[in-house]
């Protein structure tokens, strides 16, 4: 400061120098705040890309029928058009649920007499934990075919398990068309 009192010259300097001191200090500060917001954001779209949840099967891709049976067995569903998250075990049949939140699952069942008169058990059940959640149930005469839905909401916490069960004296028949399958996504994770 002294050489600024005596000398202009070096006055201007002395200002140029702290203005460019206080440029660079707020050059870093905000660039530490602009990395330290783009690591933030960075981790929430890492977080959220981990919760994508979402599975979707199918019984059998060439004509071919489950059942009847004489114990309730939890179908596998073999076709799998999409296992975001890797939930859904095509060895077991069994949803795992990865992540707590708010799911919506659905199941559609079809079944084929085989033949007009013959008779008709389309059945399943949508299973929580081996508990029944719903289940869709039509066992009749009056048509070679039928086919029903199940759709849930449900609260779910990370390591439930969730099934369909092909319940006694039930069967279910599909092909190509996919007319059984058995589907879940995450709504809202927690």
């Amino acid at each position: 400061m002294r050489a600024c009192a005596t000398d202009e010259g070096s006055c201007s300097c002395c200002v140029m120098l702290k203005e460019i001191n206080r440029l660079r200090t707020y050059f870093n500060t905000t660039m530490n705040n602009l990395e330290k917001e783009y690591s933030q954001t960075a981790q929430s779209l890492d977080n959220i890309e981990a919760s994508y949840t979402a599975f979707s099967a199918a019984l059998f891709n060439e004509f071919k029928c489950l059942g009847p049976i004489v114990f309730d067995t939890i179908i596998i569903y073999k076709q799998v058009f999409i296992n975001l998250g890797n939930g859904y075990s095509v060895d077991t049949g069994i949803f795992t649920v990865p992540r707590s939140g708010v799911y919506s699952l659905a199941v559609t069942i079809y079944s084929d007499s085989g033949s007009p008169g013959s008779r008709l058990a389309a059945c399943a059940g949508l299973l929580l934990n081996g508990q029944l959640v719903a289940g869709t149930r039509d066992i009749n005469m009056d048509d070679q075919e039928d086919g029903s839905t199940i759709v849930v909401a449900l609260h779910l916490k990370a390591g439930d398990k969730v099934a369909v069960n092909l319940p006694i004296g039930c069967f279910l028949c599909d092909d190509s068309n996919h007319y059984n399958t058995f589907s879940a996504f995450l709504l809202y994770p927690e």
